[in-house]
C-alpha cells in the first residue's frame, strides 16, 4: 500500500524573535504552479516585510527553496528541512520577516526560520495518504452515529454523508477490513443495511496527535 504525509490544511503563526517578527504560512499543494501561486500571494500581501523566505516540495517532482536576501543557507534550506525530517510532502511554506532592526546572525536565523516552518507546520496538522475501498452505506438515521463508529472501529473514517429519506455513507475503509466492517453492517442492523462497494480512493487522514 502506497503511503505519504502531507499538511492537513492551510495554517498560519507567528512569533517575535528580538523585534522581528516572522509569520509562517503552510499550504498542502498538488502542483508547481500551486506552490508558486501561494509565493507570490505572500509576496503581494506582505511586500512591505524584509524576507518572504519559501520552499516547496512536490511529491516525484521538483524541491525548491529561497532565502530571499537572507544570508545563504540561513532561511530555505532550514525550512526546508523541517518537512523533510517530518516526511511531508505535497507542501508550500513561506515564513515572512519583518525586521526589527536587531541583528539574529547566522544560528538566529536558523533557529528562527525553522521555527515559523515548524510552528505552521504544526497548526497545518499532518494527514497520512493512502489507498482507501470506498463503500456506500445506506442506513436509518438512527444508525448514523453507529456506522461511523464501526468505520473507526475497523481504521476507517466516514466521508462523505448524504442527508435525504435515509442517510448515505460513504465509508473510507482499509483494504483489509471491507469484509469486517461488512459484518458489522450486518450484525448492527439485523441485515438491513448493505455496504456497496464503489472503488479505490486516494484520501488523505489526519494523524492522532
Amino acid at each position: 500500500m502506497t503511503e505519504y504525509l502531507v499538511p492537513t490544511r492551510p495554517s498560519e503563526s507567528e512569533f517575535t524573535e528580538k523585534r522581528s517578527t516572522f509569520i509562517g504560512h503552510v499550504w498542502p499543494v498538488e502542483s508547481e504552479e500551486e506552490a508558486r501561486a501561494h509565493i507570490d500571494e505572500m509576496k503581494k500581501k506582505y511586500h512591505d516585510a524584509r524576507h518572504n523566505c519559501w520552499c516547496y516540495l512536490i511529491k516525484d517532482g521538483p524541491v525548491r527553496y529561497s532565502d530571499d536576501g537572507e544570508p545563504q543557507g540561513t532561511a530555505g534550506q532550514p525550512m526546508l528541512g523541517v518537512f523533510q525530517k517530518a516526511g511531508v510532502t505535497n507542501v508550500c511554506c513561506v515564513v515572512t520577516r519583518y525586521f526589527g532592526g536587531i541583528l539574529l546572525g547566522a544560528g538566529g536565523l536558523v533557529r528562527a526560520y525553522t521555527q515559523g516552518a515548524k510552528d505552521a507546520l504544526d497548526a497545518a496538522g499532518i494527514s497520512a495518504v493512502r489507498r482507501w475501498v470506498e463503500l456506500a452505506v445506506e442506513c436509518p438515521y438512527s444508525l448514523l452515529e453507529r456506522v461511523k463508529l464501526a468505520c473507526a472501529a475497523q481504521g476507517g473514517m466516514a466521508g462523505e454523508i448524504e442527508y435525504a429519506a435515509a442517510v448515505t455513507v460513504r465509508a473510507l475503509l482499509p483494504e483489509g477490513s471491507v469484509d469486517a466492517f461488512r459484518a458489522q453492517m450486518t450484525e448492527l442492523s439485523a441485515g438491513s443495511v448493505e455496504a456497496v462497494e464503489l472503488g479505490e480512493v486516494f484520501r488523505g487522514m489526519p494523524l492522532e496527535g
